[in-house]
């Protein structure tokens, strides 16, 4: 999964699409897991970085991403390869 190229993110976690014009805010993590997938990095290496940094067990972070990554497809912010 890659988020689209022409999807902007700032630093904050301001999310613009500029296909529909609609913009979203995400928290710290979020911003870290978008930077992450744009850098092509997969689920199983995101999941060892924010368990190995944030107080949270491996399935209760693979459930939120899931719901994370169900959010970006909803408003079409991914590219899905898998």
């Amino acid at each position: 999964m890659k988020i689209k190229k022409n999807i902007a993110v700032s630093e904050t976690g301001f999310v613009f699409d500029p296909s529909t014009g609609e913009s979203f805010t995400l928290n710290g993590v979020g911003t870290e897991i978008i930077e992450m997938l744009r850098k092509g990095i997969n689920q199983a290496e995101i999941t060892s970085d924010i368990t190995s940094r944030y107080d949270v067990d491996s399935a209760s972070f693979e459930r939120y991403y899931y719901d994370f990554i169900s959010t970006l497809k909803l408003f079409q912010l991914i590219e899905d390869y898998e």
